[in-house]
């Protein structure tokens, strides 16, 4: 493993014990450029892995917690005039900034939730006909609780397409959650900087450039057409869908170790960043329940390339 990866993942183990697949992932879509909804009840660290990944890169972080009455302008920003020289000033607003932890994003209504569409996709906000720049990188971590749906709003299909991964955390075995106990469950581990935002940069052009055989291309667009033509889904996945995949794996290789993509690298990350994506039909509801336990059937369907 490159040592700055390595590093990183083993400062955000410090805070999140035994969860090196999910730490993992985030680092992937870290390395990918893309956005990752945290899905899982509460207590099992949800808040805490994103705190441990913005505190272990020496960059800016917001956290929004999203209520009914949050305003869009609240995480865009606003234009105001200045009383002492008379001239319109944008004031920016909470995802201005490198990585922005929008807490229970399902809690705000519609209006507020669009906001994030064009900070999302653009990487830029729109204020009164004048464009503003995000910094770079940017990444936006949601976290939702699956449960208690009283009081919350559903993600628009359009909102959930735009997250490249959507990651469950999990509770921990008897033997984490021992460890838990015997170093003090709900203290806070403080994290320094182990990696720059030059290094992110660095590290992403390296993902980019891994190699992918055309073998491995048409592996990821069999598994992306069987959820299309599944008889088990109303929606299958997009073709934003094919992209994250694609730069997934490639961000998973690099992680692994490697100057190229593999079909295993696609098969560890494929549920991860489709599953979400996928609309089931009457069948597939009853079959499956949900939408993973589908994509997992799809995915043992799908051909791998042996060659």
């Amino acid at each position: 493993m490159n040592e700055k990866i390595k590093l990183l993942t083993d400062n955000i183990e410090r805070s999140i014990i035994g969860k090196r697949d999910v730490i993992l992932k985030l680092t992937a879509a870290l390395l990918s450029g893309g956005h990752v909804l945290i899905e899982d009840v509460p207590g099992v660290g949800k808040t805490r892995l994103v705190t441990a990944l913005s505190e272990s890169v020496s960059g800016s972080c917001s956290r929004i917690q999203f209520t009914p009455d949050l305003m869009p302008s609240d995480i865009t920003g606003f234009t105001m005039i200045n009383p002492k020289t008379g001239e319109s000033e944008f004031r920016p607003g909470a995802a201005m900034c490198n990585f922005l932890l929008a807490d229970e994003i399902n809690r705000a209504s519609p209006k507020a939730q669009s906001a994030l569409l064009e900070i999302m996709e653009e990487l830029q906000i729109s204020a009164d006909g004048v464009t503003h720049k995000l910094p770079v990188p940017f990444m936006a971590l949601a976290t939702q609780n699956p449960v208690e749906t009283y009081g919350t709003y559903h993600l628009p299909e359009a909102q959930m397409d735009r997250f490249m991964m959507k990651i469950s955390i999990g509770y921990p075995d008897p033997g984490e959650e021992m460890q838990l106990l015997g170093g003090g469950f709900g203290k806070e581990v403080k994290l320094e900087p182990v990696m720059t935002l030059d290094d992110i940069t660095e590290l992403r052009r390296q993902a980019e450039a891994v190699r992918v055989n055309d073998s491995v291309k048409r592996y990821i667009v069999g598994i992306v057409t069987a959820t299309r033509e599944s008889e088990y889904t109303l929606l299958g996945a997009s073709p934003r869908g094919s992209l994250a995949l694609y730069s997934a794996a490639k961000s998973l290789a690099l992680i692994n170790g490697r100057d190229y993509a593999v079909p295993e690298d696609v098969r560890d990350i494929a549920c991860d960043v489709l599953a979400h994506r996928l609309m089931l039909s009457p069948k597939g509801k009853s079959t499956f329940g949900i939408s993973i336990a589908a994509m997992r059937h799809i995915l043992e369907k799908t051909p791998v390339p042996t060659e």
